[in-house]
C-alpha cells in the first residue's frame, strides 16, 4: 500500500512510538473508538473509522512535528514541550544577535509552535538536578561551572543560566535572556544512561527524569531541585489542516479521561433529606434528580471522583439514602467551554 498517497486529505496524529507513554496513549486511542492497525511495526496507521492517520513518533521529537505544522496533534510529555520550546528560544536569541532575523520574518512566517489542548493524566514525571548521594553538593547553585550530564540540554541551560544570573545579583531574567546565554556551567549533551554520567566520572551532577526514583537511587544519586514536574498532554499545531476533526478527537479523548477519574453513583432518599445527600454528591455540574413513585421519594444520579467513592457511600448512608448503586462509566462527553 502507498501511505504517501493514502495521507491526503488526513489529519496526522502523532503518538510515541515507544517508551513509557506509548501504552497508555494506545488504551486512550482505544477509549475514543480510534480504530487502526499498524502493519509490521510500520510508523505510520491508517485509523479504519476517521480520516486520521497515526504516526509513530519519538516523544522527543513529537513537539517539534507539531510545532512546525508537519502534524495536526500529538501526544508526548511536558517536560518535551518545555525542552523544544527553550531550543526555539535559543535558536531565535542566536538569529537576532546575528542580524538574520527580522520583525518582518515574524510576520511573514507560518504559526510555529503548539498549543496544549488538555492534560491527559498519565505518565508523571520530574525532570530533576541530581547528584551523587556522598557528594558534595547539596542546591544547583553548588553546581554553577561543574560539568552537568542530560539528554534536556536547552531546560539545563536556561535553568543553570538562572542560577548564575541570581549568582551576579540578577534576578528578573525572563526566559528569552536565558536562552543560549554563555555559561560558566558545562552542559554535557548524553543521549541514554544519563543516571551512570557521574558514576563514570563524566559529569559532577545529572539533569534527568524520575518517575519512582528507584532509577535514582540505585545509582547512588538523589535530587536537589526540580527543573519541571511532567505529565502526558495533548498538544496542537497552531495552523491545524481541520481544525473540526481536531475539536472532535480533543472531546473524545476528554470523554475517555472523564470516564476513567469518575462513576456514576445513584440512589434514592426522601426528599425531605435530598439537600444533603446532594451536598454529598454534587455531581460535576448538578445530580439528576428524580420523583419516584412512592410519595415523598426521589432518585438521584451524579458522577462521583472513583477516588472517593467509598466515603461517599458512607455518607450518603448515614444522610438516609438507599439502595446505593455505583456504575463505571466506559465515555461521556461535555459541553465545549
Amino acid at each position: 500500500m502507498d501511505l504517501v498517497n493514502h495521507l491526503e486529505g488526513r489529519l496526522l496524529f502523532a503518538v510515541p512510538k515507544k517508551g513509557r507513554l506509548l501504552q497508555a496513549c494506545l488504551n486512550l486511542l482505544e477509549g475514543a473508538d480510534i480504530q487502526f492497525r499498524r502493519e509490521n511495526r510500520l510508523d505510520i496507521a491508517l485509523v479504519k473509522n476517521l480520516p486520521i492517520a497515526l504516526v509513530f513518533l519519538p516523544a522527543a521529537d513529537i513537539p517539534t512535528f507539531v510545532g512546525e505544522g508537519r502534524v495536526d496533534l500529538g501526544i508526548t510529555g511536558y517536560d518535551q514541550v518545555q525542552e523544544h520550546d527553550a531550543g526555539v528560544r535559543t535558536v531565535a536569541r542566536a538569529r537576532r544577535q546575528s542580524g538574520e532575523w527580522s520583525a518582518q520574518d515574524g510576520e511573514k512566517a507560518k504559526p510555529q509552535g503548539c498549543d496544549t489542548v488538555m492534560e491527559l493524566g498519565f505518565g508523571a514525571c520530574k525532570l530533576q538536578v541530581q547528584v551523587p548521594v556522598k557528594g558534595e553538593y547539596a542546591t544547583g547553585k553548588d553546581l554553577i561551572g561543574k560539568n552537568i550530564g542530560t539528554s534536556f540540554v536547552h531546560l539545563a541551560q536556561e535553568y543553570f543560566a538562572r542560577l548564575e544570573l541570581e549568582q551576579e545579583g540578577l534576578v528578573d531574567a525572563d526566559a528569552s535572556q536565558l536562552a543560549g546565554r554563555k555559561l560558566k556551567t558545562q552542559i554535557i549533551e548524553l543521549s541514554g544512561s544519563v543516571e551512570a554520567a557521574c558514576a563514570l566520572g563524566v559529569a559532577d551532577g545529572i539533569v534527568d527524569l524520575v518517575e519512582s526514583g528507584e532509577t535514582m537511587k540505585a545509582a547512588g544519586l538523589m535530587a536537589i531541585d526540580t527543573v519541571v514536574e511532567s505529565s502526558a498532554i495533548l498538544i496542537k499545531s497552531k495552523a491545524p489542516s481541520n481544525p473540526e476533526m481536531v475539536d472532535l478527537i480533543a472531546a473524545r479523548i476528554g470523554g475517555v479521561i472523564t470516564a476513567q477519574k469518575y462513576v456514576l453513583c445513584q440512589y434514592n432518599v426522601e426528599r425531605t433529606r435530598l439537600a444533603d445527600a446532594t451536598k454529598i454528591t454534587p455531581g460535576k455540574r448538578a445530580p439528576t434528580i428524580t420523583s419516584l413513585e412512592t410519595e415523598g421519594w426521589v432518585a438521584v444520579s451524579a458522577m462521583v471522583e472513583k477516588k472517593r467513592i467509598a466515603t461517599v457511600m458512607d455518607d450518603l448512608t448515614t444522610v438516609g439514602a438507599t439502595d446505593i448503586i455505583v456504575l463505571d462509566i466506559h465515555n461521556t462527553r461535555g459541553s465545549r467551554a
